[in-house]
């Protein structure tokens, strides 16, 4: 008996593969489309939204979009495509070469994730990923309270977590839940409760 391994591929090989239709992300070296509930796209769309108007009020040099794809690398250095639900991307950067896709190398501003049936990558991967890449701001909305209780507590309680770079390039977490205000570095300004987020 034969037994063959698929090549693992690179972060090039990903971006020229994926296809144009669809949401997709390299993880472990092998496209993994990206699926999402009503529920799931209502908050991470609330959420797209609402910094977008925060961003136009207040004239800030930020673009936000959902289709933004960026290399990570792991803690083993393999290349990860990974596109969060909403990304918020220094407007200079994203517009430095407009004729280019949305694939980017260097750490974007804030990336959210909204937890659906596949929470670990969003609570160990991803947030490994993206504290090494440099992302200033992380946020885990879990609004299913899926995720393990010593991250929401027992009863679970649905929640935001909000995860900061420190100057030790390290991110320091501060959750929120019900009628808390969201503290934002990115977004100083913001109004948003996590009640509001998370019922979206």
């Amino acid at each position: 008996m034969k037994t063959y391994t698929k090549q693992k591929l690179t972060f090039d090989q990903f971006l020229e593969q994926s296809s144009e239709s669809g949401l997709y992300e390299l993880v472990d070296g092998e496209i993994v489309e990206v699926r999402a509930t009503r529920n799931h796209d209502d908050v991470a769309n609330f959420l797209l939204f609402g910094f977008n108007d925060e961003i136009r009020q207040l004239n800030l040099n930020y673009v936000v979009n959902n289709t933004a794809v960026f290399k990570t690398i792991t803690a083993n250095g393999i290349e990860q495509g990974r596109k969060p639900d909403v990304s918020v991307i220094d407007k200079d950067k994203w517009r430095s070469n407009r004729s280019a896709y949305a694939a980017l190398e260097e750490p974007i501003q804030l990336a959210v994730e909204v937890t659906s049936t596949n929470w670990e990558d969003d609570y160990i991967d991803k947030l490994d990923e993206y504290q090494r890449l440099g992302i200033t701001e992380y946020w885990i909305i879990d609004y299913l309270a899926i995720g393990l209780r010593e991250y929401l507590g027992n009863p679970k309680v649905p929640a935001v977590f909000v995860f900061l770079l420190d100057a030790e390039g390290k991110y320091q977490c501060t959750h929120f839940r019900g009628s808390e205000r969201i503290v934002s570095r990115t977004f100083p300004e913001l109004t948003l409760t996590a009640e509001e987020i998370l019922t979206a």
